[in-house]
């Protein structure tokens, strides 16, 4: 089969999970284990390792000087004008996607070797956790969108099990319940915007769907932007934006490496990459554009604003996801699809190590994950508190961090082209503000100062084992060196905006606009020295006002005003489950249940059943046994039958 390896590298994270899910369902039924969870683990491990590794070969190596590979060991669907076929690409966008995801997945495993060390579920764990690299592989390689739709909910049914993995505890159970159905909601978006773009286009194969806007080609304005907005609402729920980010901080309720794979190489990577993806439809839709730039911008500042006043170390992290999220909606939004993954791919090094790293720390506090009760820490966990610094200040933006030239190059195509604005640059730059203030107050709270929890705690702070650190480590290495093939062209060459020209050259090509507008060598200087300052400034206020030199914990029972509504997260889930939830499960027990369930539907099958019964009982009463009245009632029907037949037909 041509270009088979791709092919591999797909399936054998499907392969690894098969086995140890069928090794964690006959460990149940057996006195003995077929496999213990070391075995589970470097499974899951070499399986995802060896898709790295193939990748980098598949990328390197055969790529070379060519646009794209592609497999097809499958024909799906063939009826009438719908072909499809399950075939994988690897392009220069999905070669990307491919390394992040297969690199810092890779990671992950190794590290929830020693993380999930002792759960009774293990096997089931490392099952899960293939089976979720497996359906984020369909995703960004799949060619069409029915193969992007498999993997779309794939990875929202893997998020269900792992992030409710612990389902015998009620709280992590309804999280897991939560993200599935708000995803769902999402997900319904994006399949009406599916058939609206074949009943449109005719195709529902993904290059072809941006061929036939690039070739000038298009649906009628309404019908555009409106599939566009459609496919986004899909994005709103898998990389929880506004209104359908909610999921996304009781995520958390899972194990923690399950939250650094979710939040930095699979599921909520998916909507920015669709999104990026179906580039030549949204250039087509300018108002999907706005709406793409402005929800971004939103959710930056909205999600940044809430995990200032957050006491909970993976909720912080959490929030600042949801917000990050925003800045690549704000760029892509603006047409800087290029920033936009640019962005994705230094978020996933750096959120990637602050998730281990958090986890890390709530391993060595034995379950604790308020900040409150830390403090202290750098001198008990220094490759923790180094490497967590590390991805601090890349997420801050301090030069030369990964985060630094992402976020400048974000606000800096927001601010110069045509589909950028200055308001959302603005309220992008005070978003980046927030990053950096919460991200110190978060380290200042954790590694400075004197330990805050109790004596029993403090007697057990030890470093991770080194299946923890070791990925720390290189995760800490690629939030330092990871942003530097991605330096402007003011700088250098602008290696990694050339690799992916060429996939976005038909857009660039057709709408100059995307182009950064006529701005002077100068002004890009300056709102790059800007962007450092605001680093700068946060950290500033996280240090000197508030936590280091003045000490002060937070104490949410001071809140007042609007900071008691930053610590409430704005009230949202309050106000859903108010006018949303509630009416709607009013709706379903007094209307759905009690009457057109119980009346209606079992009222007909039981009235149905009664009539038959009476009708049948009425009938008995002519089962008498005796000749002489069958004989009478079948020449009483015969002549009954005679008349009807001579005077009514």
């Amino acid at each position: 089969m041509e270009n088979s390896l791709i092919f591999v590298i797909v399936i054998l994270p499907l392969i690894g999970a098969a086995l140890n899910g069928i090794v964690a369902v006959t460990n149940g039924y057996r006195k003995k284990e077929i496999w213990g969870e070391k075995f589970a683990g470097m499974l899951a491990f070499s399986t995802v390792a060896a898709s790295f590794l193939l990748s980098l070969y598949i990328v390197f190596v055969k790529m070379s000087g060519l646009e794209s590979l592609s497999c097809t060991p499958y024909v799906w669907v063939l009826v009438d004008k719908l072909n499809i076929n399950i075939t994988f690409v690897v392009d220069h966008l999905s070669a990307v996607m491919l390394l992040v995801v297969t690199g810092v997945s890779s990671v992950i495993h190794f590290y929830s070797i020693g993380y999930i060390h002792g759960d009774e579920s293990s096997v089931r764990y490392f099952s899960y956790l293939n089976l979720f690299v497996f359906a984020m592989l369909l995703l960004i390689l799949g060619d069409s969108m029915p193969v992007m739709f498999v993997g779309w909910e794939g990875v929202g049914l893997c998020s269900y099990l792992l992030i409710g993995f612990w389902y015998k505890d009620d709280e992590k159970a309804a999280a897991g319940k939560k993200a599935f159905i708000v995803n769902r909601i999402g997900d319904f978006g994006f399949l009406l915007g599916m058939f609206l773009i074949f009943a449109n286009v005719g195709s529902l194969n993904i290059a072809a769907v941006n061929q036939f806007f690039h070739h000038g080609n298009s649906m009628t304005f309404f019908w555009t932007n409106a599939a566009a907005i459609l496919l986004f609402i899909g994005a709103t729920g898998k990389s929880a934006q506004i209104p359908l980010y909610v999921w996304l901080p009781d995520a958390m309720a899972g194990p923690t490496p399950v939250s650094a794979l979710i939040h930095a190489a699979t599921m909520v990577t998916a909507g920015v990459y669709m999104v990026v993806r179906f580039h030549g439809l949204f250039l087509a839709a300018p108002v999907a554009m706005q709406v793409v730039l402005w929800v971004g911008a939103l959710t930056a500042i909205f999600s940044a604003s809430i995990a200032i006043y957050q006491n909970d170390i993976k909720k912080v992290l959490a929030y600042s996801t949801v917000s990050q999220l925003g800045f690549m909606f704000m760029a892509a939004g603006a047409g800087a699809f290029v920033i936009a993954i640019f962005h994705l791919m230094t978020h996933a090094f750096f959120k990637a190590c602050l998730f281990l790293g958090s986890g890390s720390v709530i391993h060595a506090m034995g379950g604790e994950q308020d900040i409150r009760y830390m403090g202290g820490l750098k001198k008990y966990m220094p490759a923790t508190y180094i490497t967590f610094l590390l991805a601090t200040l890349a997420i801050a933006g301090i030069p030369p961090f990964a985060g630094f030239f992402s976020k400048d190059e974000i606000l800096w195509n927001v601010f110069a082209t045509d589909h950028g604005n200055k308001i959302v640059w603005f309220i992008g730059a005070v978003a980046a503000l927030f990053t950096a203030f919460y991200m110190f107050r978060l380290v200042y709270l954790t590694f400075f100062g004197n330990f805050r929890g109790s004596r029993e705690q403090e007697h057990h702070l030890h470093e991770s084992p080194k299946t923890m650190t070791v990925p720390l480590m290189i995760l800490g290495g690629l939030s330092l060196i990871g942003g530097w093939i991605g330096i402007p062209k003011l700088l250098s060459f602008g290696a990694f905006p050339n690799f992916l020209h060429e996939y976005l050259e038909p857009a660039v090509t057709k709408y100059g606009e995307v182009h950064v507008g006529h701005y002077s060598h100068a002004t890009e200087y300056g709102l790059m020295l800007l962007s450092v300052v605001i680093a700068v400034v946060g950290w500033y206020f996280a240090k000197t006002k508030f936590y280091e030199i003045k000490k002060r914990l937070p104490d949410p029972d001071t809140y007042t005003g609007f900071t008691r509504v930053l610590w409430n997260k704005y009230f949202v889930d309050e106000i859903y489950m108010k006018f949303i939830v509630n009416p709607l499960k009013y709706l379903a027990t007094n209307f759905f249940l009690n009457i057109s369930d119980k009346k209606i539907i079992d009222g007909a099958a039981n009235g149905s059943a009664t009539g038959w019964r009476w009708v049948s009982t009425l009938l008995s009463y002519f089962q008498t046994g005796d000749l002489q009245a069958y004989g009478f009632y079948m020449l009483f029907g015969a002549a009954l039958a005679y008349i009807l037949m001579m005077f009514v037909f």
